[in-house]
């Protein structure tokens, strides 16, 4: 080589810098690890050891979702959300099922013109001669796992809405009801795939920031649960002393009035005797006084017999009878007691 030449690094091919660069190997390696947690958030799917408040044990999904949104495979989880997200788009914005429709009518007339056309040329169908053997079925053990996994997705979300509907954790329930207020109201304004965009992103990321934030939020809650469980306790407290004052009200109201009746029904009592002790004597005198001054006339009770003459009954007497004068006494010793009882007071009960 002579002295005035310039030479270069080898830096090699084009085919060599862009599958052995820097770039291809860190691509290389986040696909190996994206690939190795992948698996790692399949094989997490089994059935936990927590079981419900009454003792119903969970299924292998409550794992995996556990898993998954918890972030420990950040990889995974990321890959899963950008998947999710990808297909609301696509079906907001691709129009898929026209393209289902379009792949499905260009292959079947594919065939058909390539049958046909060798049925004409060849006398010999070709599409026909890729026909398999034995047309492929699904295995039964492949449809029982897929019913068995199907079955477990529907029982993973039914035990959940239970356990958020009768409140076996008051947090959650909470959270659920903010979220169905908010959506309530966002459906009015947002479309149905904007919503959807807005509840992913919300459960990928909400327990991201817990995570993050775990002990700064954790302390607020246990601060805010300190505060309700005060009031709770005061309002217990002023509710007891108010029921206690009531019940003391009453039952000093209760005694008073029991005494009031109790004075009242024995100065009832205890006129009683006197207004008969009054009456009785004025009714002697005045049965003696009338027996004396008149004549006691002879009365017979009349009896209907058809044998009885009118001879046989006696005269009628000239003097007035003993028992008007008797109830002309009586009346007229009771009227003084009768005025004096409208004196007393009356029994409030």
């Amino acid at each position: 080589m002579a002295s005035g030449d310039v030479t270069y690094p080898n830096t090699g091919s084009i085919s060599d810098v862009i599958t052995k660069g820097p770039i291809v190997d860190n691509v290389k390696s986040e696909a190996s690890r994206t690939g190795d947690e992948l698996r790692d958030l399949k094989n997490s799917r089994v059935t936990p050891s927590t079981t419900t408040a009454d003792g119903q044990p969970l299924t292998p999904y409550h794992s995996l979702v556990y898993s998954l949104l918890s972030w420990e495979q950040p990889r995974a989880t990321a890959v899963s959300y950008a998947s999710v997200i990808c297909f609301i788009f696509a079906a907001r914005y691709l129009p898929l099922l026209r393209w289902a429709f379009k792949f499905l009518y260009m292959s079947l007339g594919l065939t058909a013109t390539v049958e046909v056309a060798g049925h004409v040329i060849l006398k010999r169908g070709i599409a026909s001669g890729f026909r398999p053997r034995r047309y492929y079925t699904v295995p039964k053990e492949t449809v029982e796992a897929v019913l068995e996994d199907l079955e477990q997705l529907v029982d993973f979300f039914l035990i959940e809405f239970q356990r958020i509907l009768f409140a076996e954790n008051v947090l959650h329930t909470i959270s659920a009801f903010a979220a169905a207020f908010t959506g309530y109201w966002l459906i009015r304004f947002v479309p149905f795939w904007g919503l959807a965009v807005i509840a992913v992103t919300t459960t990928y990321f909400a327990p991201l920031i817990y995570i993050s934030n775990r002990e700064l939020i954790d302390e607020q809650i246990a601060n805010a649960q300190e505060i309700i469980n005060s009031q709770t306790n005061q309002l217990r407290d002023m509710a007891g002393e108010r029921t206690s004052h009531a019940t003391g009200l009453m039952k000093q109201y209760v005694g008073e009035y029991s005494s009031k009746a109790q004075g009242y029904i024995g100065s009832r009592r205890s006129t009683s005797p006197e207004a008969t002790k009054l009456v009785s004597p004025i009714k002697r005198e005045t049965v003696v006084e009338s027996a004396k001054t008149e004549p006691i006339a002879e009365f017979t009770a009349p009896v209907v017999e058809p044998a009885v003459k009118h001879e046989d009954f006696p005269e009628a007497p000239t003097a007035a009878p003993i028992a008007q004068a008797l109830e002309s006494d009586i009346v007229a010793s009771v009227e003084p007691a009768e005025q004096a009882g409208d004196r007393e007071p009356l029994l409030a009960i």
